[in-house]
This record gives structure tokens, C-alpha cells and sequence, in this order.
């Protein structure tokens, strides 16, 4: 499998050699992610982005994916092809499209995870329930160990498919976005 690039494999193959793990929240998370947005903001300066850590990793005190999310909001009349040449040029793998959403992947490897490793949304301006549940987790330690709890009690049976893990997750997540909207 490692003479394959990821873009070759089968979904299959990558989340074999990409498990889903979890882990103990680490600090160094939010660094990454902060280095991380400066650099999305220089490559995209132009486009005049909005960039947050989103997701678990921004989530103090709960268990991880140590992947760290990243929303990218750009304005709705700005083209999608020059945003992903110019993230491809830069190292980032675009891993789907649709037209309202890009989704990027950085630092994963024919070989395995890198060190840091990095989600990257990219969303129009206003397209951003993450920052919603976000918030509402960190301000709400009771839900956040409730949302950490369901990751774990996912995992033996999802550890080697993403699609069915996220979905799994969706119900919690929709739940406590349409209590804020």
C-alpha cells in the first residue's frame, strides 16, 4: 500500500491505514492550530478568509481525534478552483468538493499519520454550525463529556470507517445546533 498515493487508494485502504483513534486533549493542539490559521490566512489573503479551530481538538478536556479541525469561510461569489490549486500548491490533498464546501487534508501520509495533522473545511461566509457547537461545548463541560462519551462508545465499532463514525455523531450535533439557531 505504501507505493500508492492516497488519492489511488480505495476508501478502504485509507481508513485502514487511518484509523480512528482517540486521545487525551493535548495543548499543543490549539498552538498548531493558531500556526496553522496564519498560514491559511497568508495563503489566502486575497480572499479575505475567516479562519477558527473547530471541532474536538478545540474542545478543552475531552478525548480527540488528533486531527486538527480548521473552518475556512469564504464569500459565496468567490471561485472554488483557485482556493484549491492554491492549497494543493501548498501541500494540502483536497479530498471532496461540493458547491458549497471543500474539504482539504494535510498530513497524512502513504505511510501513516504525520506529527500534525490537519482537517481543513472550507465553507462559505455563515456556513459555520462547527463554531456554534464549539462554543456551546466549551461553555457546557456536562455536554462536551457527554459528546466524549458517545466517541468512545463508537469507536469498537467504527474505528475503521469515518463516514459511519461521523454519522453516527450527527444526531448529538444536530441536537444541540438547533437548540442554538
Amino acid at each position: 500500500m505504501q507505493d500508492k498515493r492516497l488519492q489511488d487508494m480505495t476508501l478502504e485502504e485509507l481508513w485502514d491505514l487511518f484509523p480512528i483513534v482517540l486521545t487525551a486533549h493535548n495543548p499543543q493542539w490549539s498552538v498548531w492550530a493558531e500556526e496553522e490559521m496564519r498560514l491559511l490566512s497568508s495563503l489566502l489573503v486575497k480572499y479575505h478568509p475567516i479562519i477558527s479551530h473547530i471541532g474536538s481538538t478545540a474542545i478543552p478536556d475531552i478525548q480527540a481525534k488528533p486531527i486538527v479541525d480548521i473552518l475556512v469561510e469564504v464569500s459565496p461569489g468567490i471561485e472554488w478552483l483557485p482556493i484549491i490549486e492554491i492549497l494543493e500548491r501548498n501541500g494540502y490533498i483536497c479530498m471532496s468538493e461540493s458547491g458549497s464546501r471543500i474539504s482539504f487534508n494535510k498530513g497524512y501520509t502513504p505511510s501513516g499519520y504525520a506529527d500534525k495533522v490537519f482537517h481543513v473545511h472550507v465553507h462559505r461566509t455563515g456556513d459555520n454550525d462547527e463554531i456554534l457547537f464549539r462554543d456551546y461545548l466549551i461553555a457546557h463541560s456536562e455536554s462536551a463529556k457527554e459528546y466524549e462519551t458517545l466517541k468512545l462508545s463508537l469507536l469498537p465499532e467504527y474505528r475503521n470507517n469515518r463516514d459511519g463514525y461521523t454519522e453516527a455523531k450527527t444526531e448529538f450535533v444536530k441536537k444541540i445546533v438547533s437548540q442554538l439557531t
